[in-house]
């Protein structure tokens, strides 16, 4: 009896030790357990960031990506024998001392999400001389939960659930190490190298070549853009942009003089077809030993100032190519290479001469820079300023930004960088070189808002006002389709601003048999088009571009036919909603909104929407249902890549189409999520939610539906986005439910709204009484209307003029 007494005796300081063995810290808790060290850190009552290391290894990391600072948060801390239990406002997190697995879930008891146990795990590795480790993290997630994010990829997957990614940067996937849940959480793994993310029925982990530790930041939001609002706060909110950039942009692979570039400007002027910003693609530097030189060195471009002036004179913008990596024979490369500042990665181009394939005889010589080295990036602004942003150049378009890693070989990885091997960083370089530019152009700068297309994205980009296009995708139906998700999934990583090349960037496929050339008037082509053009009215950035195939509209016809006058619709289409766009741009920005938004994000209880990849919101209250299958046409699925795309000898088709009749009309299907009732767009016809309807399309109309309860300004017909002041601005209310809007108005393209140069006008729909209020304007900025005149119309026709001068207004309506 005294043996068995003395037995429990020590059990029961055993449990105590063990219960005991962590440490309170302002921030959260810290634990020794089985060799590792284990630390929980409240960033924000739903924000905990989780650091696991082996004992003997020192934890010193300074974030790339989080620039968020622990703020203050109350919570308390309760063991109960080996579970240590910590509690804000907003989550619970309990680690398990045994063996430190932690499991969070909301403050109301609702399991969240847990790691598995002995899940987490160190592998010494050697990375480059220095000691360090592969880790691997693992979880469980709930059999039915889907989950959203990881960036941009290509597979047509929205759900990415039962996915397998090898996430590492590349021309058309943007690997971004964050996922969120349709339950209302977000998780961030913040590691730069390569990673392996799994997930299948026994666990979901991310898995990385090389870091100092386990790092993850948790975030539970509620709801998608609960979520979002949380990784914003971490990694950085999202600048305003020009609302010029809203506007339409055309370019091509690539205008060979300037008088070509500022032709294309003149035609759309002279057509009548509004048209906001022209870009410049790559070699106006001259040849590639030359490459991104920064400079106007090409003869064919003698004098880059003029070129910009002559742009602007007929009200357009002008942006212009930059790489990630320079020629032998440029300035930028002679002072770069002088101080170590370039990679011996092959990267393109990796011939001097313009040819396929490369003539390896006569290698460029081009080399990347080393973009984390802070030196590096100054001398990178100095020729993009000194060469371009002096002589009027608007924005920038950042090719190569993963930045082109081809032959790749292990060796690679090993290449010092300022900050470490390549390896350890590789994932961030997108964010270091677009943040250079971000962050000098602000410095030398407040006149003008920073603008940059860049071809690749890591987490935290949002803050450096940049738009992510999905890279150079080949021109086929399946490719449009996997657009959508691919678009949606980035955007639910927090970064707002995407875009793709419409039409796909190689469509040499169509230049065959009596298109021979001229693909714009072959009806296989002219079809996807027109339908990815319709797509692209519904994104951030409304942007046709490609090769082979040139996209001007005046390529595809004239007015009064078909397909000119489809394209020539969505264009006008984008400009009258550009109130609309802009105010979204506002919430995006103040409020950390989306303007892409999966459905699940704003009808989370309906469940059919979870994994719908054909259908999104734009701002919150316009659904999209793009027309995604060829319904004039025979699909042709061309699958290219980035190497064989300039193979234009590869390039085959099927027979030529039959004369096509682009006036008949056709039908397709369409999901109306529950909750809430919806107008079709183009007739106000009213349909209940929760159900599939099959609706009419002709060529030049797609599917779009607006939520009951919404406000949508609609702006003037322009040639360009600031033509026309919005003094008379029509606003379409849709009944069955409240509403409310803010139309957000500031000076368009400078930073003078950071100090609080803007308006704001909200507008309130009392559906019971059938009430609109438009309350009084908030704010001021130089030069804002006094006076203007309101439209108010209703679906059924009833329209009411409203003379506004800033003062609340009530309008009622039988």
């Amino acid at each position: 009896m005294k043996r068995i007494c003395f037995m429990l005796v020590l059990l029961v300081l055993s449990v105590n030790g063990l219960a005991q063995s962590f440490q309170k810290t302002k921030l959260g808790v810290k634990a020794s357990v089985d060799g590792s060290n284990v630390e929980v850190r409240f960033y924000s009552p739903s924000i905990v960031r989780v650091i696991k290391v082996p004992n003997d290894k020192i934890f010193l990391k300074e974030s790339l990506s989080v620039i968020m600072q622990p703020s203050k948060t109350a919570f308390t801390t309760k063991q109960n024998g080996t579970i240590v239990t910590l509690k804000s406002n907003k989550v619970t997190v309990t680690v398990d001392l045994t063996d430190g697995s932690i499991e969070f879930s909301s403050v109301s008891g609702q399991g969240l999400l847990k790691e598995k146990v002995n899940g987490t795990k160190f592998t010494p590795f050697d990375d480059t001389g220095a000691a360090s480790y592969n880790v691997y993290q693992s979880f469980s997630l709930d059999n039915d939960e889907t989950i959203y994010g990881l960036g941009q990829h290509q597979r047509g997957d929205l759900n990415q659930r039962n996915q397998k990614y090898h996430l590492e940067q590349g021309n058309v996937e943007d690997a971004i190490t964050f996922f969120q849940s349709v339950k209302g959480y977000g998780l961030f793994w913040d590691n730069y190298s390569p990673t392996e993310f799994t997930d299948n029925a026994t666990e979901t982990s991310f898995n990385s070549q090389v870091g100092d530790g386990v790092d993850y930041y948790f975030m539970y939001g509620g709801s998608a853009d609960g979520v979002i609002a949380d990784m914003r706060e971490l990694t950085g909110k999202v600048p305003m942009f020009p609302l010029w950039t809203y506007g339409f942009w055309q370019s091509k692979e690539r205008y060979k003089s300037q008088d070509e570039l500022v032709n294309v400007v003149k035609r759309y002027r002279e057509l009548g077809v509004p048209l906001d910003g022209i870009i410049q693609d790559w070699q106006y530097w001259g040849n590639n030993y030359l490459w991104n030189a920064m400079d106007f060195l090409n003869p064919d471009f003698p004098d880059g100032k003029k070129m910009a002036e002559d742009v602007h004179a007929q009200n357009a913008h002008l942006i212009i190519s930059i790489w990630a990596s320079f020629g032998p024979k440029s300035k930028p490369y002679r002072d770069m290479d002088k101080k170590g500042m370039l990679f011996n990665i092959a990267t393109w181009p990796e011939s001097g001469l313009e040819q396929w394939p490369p003539n390896m005889d006569y290698p460029s010589g081009v080399r990347v820079y080393d973009a984390y080295n802070p030196e590096a990036r100054d001398i990178y602004w100095k020729y993009a300023n000194d060469g371009l942003f002096s002589k009027g150049i608007d924005g920038w378009w950042m090719d190569s930004t993963e930045p082109d890693h081809l032959q790749v070989k292990p060796s690679d990885y090993d290449t010092k960088t300022f900050l470490g091997s390549f390896r350890k960083v590789r994932n961030a370089f997108p964010l270091m070189t677009v943040g250079g530019v971000y962050d000098h152009q602000r410095m030398t700068t407040s006149d003008k808002r920073v603008f940059i297309l860049t071809r690749s994205a890591f987490a935290g980009q949002q803050r450096y006002g940049a738009n992510t296009w999905s890279g150079d995708t080949g021109s086929s139906w399946e490719t449009l389709r996997n657009q959508i998700p691919a678009g949606l999934n980035f955007s639910l990583t927090g970064i707002p601003h995407w875009n793709s090349d419409i039409g796909g960037f190689f469509a040499g496929v169509y230049n065959k048999g009596r298109y021979t050339g001229s693909g714009a008037k072959n009806p296989l082509y002219q079809e996807l088009y027109v339908r990815w053009i319709q797509f692209g009215t519904f994104n951030p950035m409304m942007r046709s571009h490609g090769t082979d195939v040139p996209r001007e509209i005046y390529q595809f016809g004239k007015k009064g036919e078909p397909i000119f006058d489809a394209i020539d619709k969505f264009i006008n289409l984008r400009y009258t909603l550009l109130p609309y766009i802009y105010s979204t741009s506002w919430d995006v920005s103040a409020n950390q909104s989306t303007f892409m938004r999966a459905l699940f994000m704003d009808f989370v209880n309906d469940k059919k929407v979870w994994d719908i990849n054909n259908e999104y919101m734009f701002g919150k209250s316009i659904l999209i249902a793009p027309v995604v299958k060829a319904q004039y046409t025979s699909e042709t699925v061309v699958k290219v890549d980035e190497q064989s795309g300039w193979n234009k000898q590869g390039n085959k088709a099927g027979k030529d189409e039959a004369a096509i009749d682009f006036t008949t009309e056709k039908t397709t299907q369409v999901y109306l999520p529950s909750g809430t009732n919806w107008y079709d767009f183009w007739t106000n016809e009213n349909f209940k939610g929760g159900q599939e309807i099959t609706r009419k399309t002709t060529i030049d109309m797609i599917p779009l539906y607006i939520r009951a309860g919404s406000i949508l300004p609609l702006g003037p017909q322009v040639q360009y986005a600031a033509e026309k002041k919005w003094d008379n601005l029509e606003v379409r209310v849709y009944p069955g439910c409240d509403g409310s809007f803010v139309l957000y108005e500031d000076e368009f393209d400078n930073y003078n709204y950071e100090k609080g140069a803007y308006t704001e006008i909200a507008f309130l729909w009392n559906d019971s009484v059938k009430k609109l209020t438009i309350s009084s304007r908030r704010g001021a900025y130089k030069g804002m209307l006094q006076n203007r005149k309101f439209t108010i119309v209703l679906p059924s026709g009833v329209r009411k003029d409203v003379a506004y001068n800033g003062k609340k207004i009530e309008i009622k309506f039988k």
